[in-house]
This record gives structure tokens, C-alpha cells and sequence, in this order.
């Protein structure tokens, strides 16, 4: 991958031209941050995602812009070629007012780029936040912080409606300027479909081989997170148990000595 010193939304936009695909992981942290970037990792998220992974929450919907802000502070201090985009949090955008204020807050704190969930519902705020100045990076198929309302975690595009309000959705986000697009839980022909139909990436986490690039919790990545693991991670990585042994090893020494 011909990396600039410095990656930008455009560089992201103009990926698929190239036909690079773009792996993304989420980083929460300087160090995480850090190591993902001398990686070549090139789109790092400061996904809402951490309230499961870091902070214990069953879902996403109780994370705060506390919560992003803090963690997209930590991750900017690695000051990383990487883009750093943050989520807008649950309730953070509910109108196009105030998805421009928690924008322009988390660009503050150190984000390149912000993420909000939703298609043509939520284009008044993505115009809004792409007139502010701000870019965006969009998000479809099934959209975590509405996981309770839906009762789980659900496989997006089975029916024909569905396939068509996400094909709609993903050509609204497109117009209105978002310069990415995360498919998650898409039947995989539905999101290779939509991948076709419009000129920005699509990374896909659940969705199939034709996304234009992946994204993962870095976390499932590592297995740092062992007590659950999604079932479309390939990589059996298990530094969970590592620490386990790491610690164990460091208990009995300071016990025997």
C-alpha cells in the first residue's frame, strides 16, 4: 500500500479508484493506537464499541460523549499517519444541531473524521456535519445502538425492502459527501451489491469478501476479549490466555520469593 506520511479522508475516498482495500481496526487507546499505526494500518475508529470492550457495558447504547472524547484524546496523542475517526455516541445527534456541536467537540479531542449510524433518516445531520467542514464516514446494516430496540444483533438485506433501503441509503450517504461507509451485518451479496452501485469504499464487518476493505475490534483481533468472539473473525490470535499466563507466572514468583 503507497501510503502518504499522512492519511486523509480523501486518500480513504479515492482507495477504491486504486483498488486498495482498506483494513481498519478500532483503537481506544495511545499505546493500541500506536502499535496499529507502525502496523500500516491505515483508518483506526474510536468505535462506541468500547463500552463492551473497555468499559463492561452490555451494548453500546450506554456509552456517553464523555466516553469517546477520553478515549479519542488517548488515541490522538500517538499522533499516527493513520486517520483517526470517532463515533458520534448514542443520543449525541439526535438533531442536526447538536450532531455539529458533538462533531466540532470530538475534532477538538483529536478526531480526523466522525461516525454516525443511519442512512436517509440522518442526512439532514450528515449535511450538516459535512457543511461544518467536518468529514464523514457513514454506517448501515444493523447499527449497534439500536441493538435493543431490534432485539440483537440481525442479519440486514434478507428481504427485498431491506436490500432496497440499504441500496437507498448507501447512494444518499454517497451524495451527501461521506467519503466511507461501514456494511455491518449485511448479507453478503446484498453488501457486494452495494458495493458496486456506489464510487466510496464499503468496509464490511460481518458482510462478506466484497466490501472494499474490513473493519474489526481490535480486541476480537487479539483475543484480549475472550469471553466473546463474533463468529466472522478468522484470525485465532489469543493474547487473552497470554496474559492469563503472564499473570499467573508474575503471582507465583512474588508468592516464592
Amino acid at each position: 500500500m503507497n501510503a502518504p506520511t499522512k492519511i486523509t479522508p480523501q486518500w480513504i475516498r479515492d482507495a477504491k479508484k486504486r483498488g486498495e482495500r482498506l483494513p481498519t481496526l478500532t483503537a481506544y487507546d495511545y499505546p493500541t493506537a500506536k502499535l496499529l499505526d507502525e502496523s500500516g494500518i491505515p483508518l483506526l475508529l474510536v468505535g462506541d464499541s468500547l463500552g463492551m470492550v473497555m468499559l463492561g457495558y452490555p451494548d453500546t447504547t450506554e456509552v456517553t460523549m464523555e466516553d469517546i472524547l477520553h478515549h479519542t484524546r488517548a488515541v490522538a496523542r500517538a499522533k499516527t499517519n493513520a486517520l483517526v475517526v470517532s463515533d458520534l455516541p448514542i443520543h449525541s445527534y439526535d438533531t442536526p444541531e447538536l450532531a455539529v456541536a458533538n462533531a466540532k467537540r470530538l475534532v477538538a479531542a483529536g478526531a480526523e473524521a466522525v461516525k454516525l449510524e443511519g442512512g436517509a433518516q440522518r442526512i439532514a445531520q450528515v449535511n450538516a456535519i459535512i457543511a461544518a467542514g467536518i468529514p464523514m464516514f457513514g454506517h448501515l446494516g444493523m447499527l449497534p445502538q439500536a441493538v435493543r430496540e431490534e432485539g440483537g444483533y440481525k442479519i440486514k438485506g434478507r428481504v427485498a425492502e431491506e436490500r432496497e433501503r440499504l441500496l437507498s441509503d448507501a447512494k444518499a450517504l454517497e451524495k451527501a459527501g461521506a467519503f466511507a461507509i461501514v456494511l455491518e451485518l449485511v448479507l453478503p451479496e446484498v453488501a457486494a451489491e452495494i458495493s458496486r452501485s456506489i464510487s466510496i469504499p464499503t468496509i464490511g464487518i460481518g458482510s462478506g469478501p466484497d466490501c472494499d476493505g474490513e473493519i474489526m475490534v481490535v480486541h476480537d483481533l487479539l483475543g484480549t476479549f475472550p469471553w466473546f468472539r463474533p463468529k466472522f473473525v478468522k484470525e485465532k490470535n489469543e493474547l487473552g490466555e497470554a496474559i492469563r499466563t503472564a499473570a499467573r507466572a508474575y503471582a507465583s514468583r512474588v508468592k516464592q520469593s
